[in-house]
């Protein structure tokens, strides 16, 4: 059984779905690969890498595809390779399936598709195939060091025989893995960092690596009822929301550096800073906003481009970070994309390469959860 990886489009994608050490994994388990030539250029795996790890190499897009039982990609694949689909094929990816505009032609051409995206991040088996959390984690160290690059001052306090040179302000909006690896680069840098996040459990964390929470004051029922739901299934007063957002506002106000993360699947992102408090910063700040691809947290940022407001507020738009660790990231990728891969075959004697079979099933709660089509019909709910 051969698997497949495609090319990205190398001007918004450096990533690749699967390094050589990951062709080594998966011929382990019985499978053959196959690469497009070029595939893993940008995140500098060579073909001549893929081939020592016994990978073929193909001239073309489509020529993997036809080989191909599974087709690995970063992202959706292009429209016109799903022309060479064929039944009972089977895609993996990153495919971003509330926006995808490609789920009915997945469809009518029977393959059987799971976007990674959907994994139950709650279960304990799943945590090795966490795409969102590997990719997360790189972009939120990635970010801090993409706004030192912009700011006109360093991060750390300097003792010198001119003067003190004071730390930076760094402020997180939005604390899961991102905000999370964020706050540590930071603090690593020597920066003083405040984190803020709608979720008041979060705290504990921002303290534990050294931040300081932007803290809200709440009534003791909202304070049950956050603690009681982890907080991602609490929904918040107008005036916490309005509370939240004056506290922010302050914060803003003197921050050096703010780097935003909140994203929600399927949906645009949040806005998290206007330009009412954009006007209020001071010339010569930074903001990262992580979710410029699906949005934006930040009022006028654009994807992929560095804007500077009429105050001096330069607003970096950082749609794919993790493409810019396309080493790492890939290497991730990759790992996470083996461990899914293990849960759809099911060997049925010692010779692996001879008795490897697949084992679909539907009712399986990862394969479930991350099938978007399978048996001719779209299975993701509409949100």
């Amino acid at each position: 059984m051969k698997i497949g990886v495609i090319s990205a489009d190398i001007t918004s994608e450096s990533r690749v779905a699967i390094t050589p050490d990951a062709v080594k994994k998966l011929r382990k388990l019985g499978f053959e690969v196959v690469i497009q030539s070029g595939a893993g250029q940008a995140a500098y795996y060579a073909d001549e890498l893929y081939q020592a790890a016994g990978a073929d190499i193909a001239s073309s897009r489509t020529e993997v595809i036809t080989q191909s039982k599974i087709i690995t990609t970063v992202n959706d694949l292009p429209a016109e390779a799903t022309e060479s689909l064929s039944s009972g094929q089977i895609v993996i990816g990153m495919l971003d399936p509330y926006r995808n505009t490609q789920l009915d032609t997945y469809a009518a051409k029977g393959a059987t598709v799971f976007a990674m995206e959907l994994l139950p991040r709650t279960l304990s088996r799943a945590q090795n195939m966490d795409v969102l959390s590997s990719q997360a984690n790189l972009a939120g160290y990635k970010a801090v060091l993409l706004a030192a690059n912009e700011y006109s001052r360093p991060f750390p306090m300097f003792m010198t025989s001119a003067g003190t040179v004071k730390p930076a302000k760094v402020v997180i909006l939005g604390v899961g893995v991102a905000g999370l690896q964020a706050i540590a680069t930071a603090k690593r840098l020597g920066a003083v960092v405040e984190a803020s996040d709608l979720r008041p459990t979060a705290r504990e964390q921002v303290e534990s690596l050294g931040g300081k929470w932007l803290d809200v004051p709440m009534s003791a029922e909202e304070a049950e009822t956050a603690k009681s739901t982890g907080g991602y299934a609490w929904t918040p007063s107008e005036q916490y929301v309005k509370d939240q957002a004056a506290v922010v506002d302050k914060a803003l106000s003197n921050a050096d550096i703010v780097i935003t993360t909140a994203q929600i699947p399927g949906r645009n992102a949040p806005r998290l800073v206007h330009g009412a408090t954009l006007a209020k910063m001071k010339a010569g700040s930074v903001l990262i906003d992580m979710a410029a691809g699906t949005g934006g947290n930040v009022e006028g940022s654009v994807p992929n481009e560095t804007i500077t407001t009429d105050n001096g507020v330069r607003i970096v738009g950082a749609a794919n970070i993790p493409s810019m660790l396309a080493a790492q990231s890939s290497d991730l990728y990759a790992n996470n994309l083996v461990n899914f891969i293990t849960t759809l075959i099911a060997p049925t004697g010692d010779d692996a390469a001879a008795s490897l079979a697949l084992n679909l099933d539907m009712e399986d709660e990862i394969q479930g959860a991350l099938a978007v089509t399978h048996d001719s019909q779209v299975r993701l709910a509409k949100r």
